[in-house]
């Protein structure tokens, strides 16, 4: 079990570092590349790379107030 959770934060952090580099590069170095560089076809058009984390961040939000509604809303167990 210990192998398939490394697997599994391994396989995490790999993924959150290539988002992560690829959304650096997308908004902090593709503004100053030359529109017609062909560098740019990999990438979404500039406005998406705020509305993408808003809309996930939106989202969360939406999914956190619903389990804390769910949590609120569920009756106690009494003691007897």
């Amino acid at each position: 079990m210990e192998l398939a959770d490394r697997a599994v934060g391994f396989l995490l952090t790999l993924v959150s570092l290539s988002i992560f580099t690829y959304y650096t590069f997308w908004v902090i170095i593709l503004p100053f590349v030359d529109s017609d560089h062909f560098v740019h076809q990999y990438f979404l058009p500039q406005e998406y790379a705020i509305l993408i984390p808003v809309f996930a961040g939106v989202v969360l939000l939406c999914f956190l107030c619903v389990f804390i509604g769910f949590v609120m809303l569920k009756p106690k167990k009494k003691k007897a």
